[in-house]
């Protein structure tokens, strides 16, 4: 049952424009070993935690899961142009493996540029 709600999240969440921080979410099952990682990203969010704390407090209040934060950092996403660069680190989860988030990304924005780099805040 946990595998296939993990299934149903999607792997990537961003707003559609501008300059915003993210994190790199482990969900994990309760019930056996499978997870899922998962991007998300919002101009809302002052810190890192608050995207954290609103996602993972849905994901685990629904049942079967519990979450990770794997570290953050920030996107900029041009929609007109289709890019997306991911970059930076968060102050209090650490910088996130760019390549996974970039990588999930470029899954979701096929048509789009995406690229990373670690310089930058």
């Amino acid at each position: 049952m946990s595998a296939e709600r993990l299934a149903k999240i999607p792997e990537v969440d961003l707003d559609p424009g501008g300059v915003f921080k993210y994190v790199l979410i482990r969900v994990h099952s309760k019930t056996d070993e499978s997870y899922v990682d998962i991007v998300r990203g919002y101009a809302w969010a002052e810190y890192h935690a608050d995207i954290y704390d609103r996602v993972a407090g849905e994901l685990e209040r629904a049942g079967g899961v519990d979450c990770e934060c794997l570290g953050g950092g920030r996107i900029k996403h041009n929609s007109a142009e289709k890019k997306i660069h991911v970059y930076g680190y968060s102050m209090g989860f650490g910088r996130a493996k760019h390549a996974v988030s970039t990588e999930k990304i470029k899954t979701c924005y096929p048509d789009y540029e995406v690229t990373w780099a670690d310089e930058g805040y």
